[in-house]
């Protein structure tokens, strides 16, 4: 445990373009080898894919969706006696924060596609073909 107190936070400089904070820090979780400039194309090319797809502004788009995947609770391990358990504990706003940019990135990286920029796509669960359907249809 370091003896120092607690580390400083790190201040964020908003955005150019969109002046958003959210959109600087999905920025830098997207950078990759220092090249900022290729993470900012990213980002502001499916910000601009988000514009013309649903007519909406695209930051109030990108703060809707981290709202619907950032986690409320999480388990975090408790030892009592020689057992531990698993005790479900309240996320912190800048965790949760963190947490959502985190697997927002990581689950577009993961996808099939290779252009990030569709990332921002979502998929319609209506027009997912299931196995059991397709089955049917044959």
């Amino acid at each position: 445990m370091s003896r120092k107190g607690p580390s400083k936070k790190h201040q964020v400089l908003p955005d150019p373009i969109y002046g958003s904070i959210v959109v600087a820090q999905l920025i830098n979780k997207i950078l990759l080898d220092g090249k900022k400039s290729i993470a900012e194309d990213i980002v502001y090319s499916a910000l601009d894919m988000v514009k013309d797809k649903t007519d909406q502004e695209p930051v109030a788009v990108l703060k809707r969706a981290l709202d619907n995947i950032r986690p409320s609770l999480e388990v975090r391990s408790r030892r009592v006696g020689g057992a531990t358990y698993q005790v479900p504990v309240e996320v912190k706003p800048a965790r949760a924060n963190t947490l959502s940019l985190r697997w927002l990135t990581d689950f577009s990286r993961a996808r099939r596609e290779k252009t990030m920029g569709r990332a921002s796509r979502k998929r319609d669960p209506r027009r997912v073909q299931r196995p059991w359907r397709i089955r049917q249809a044959s």
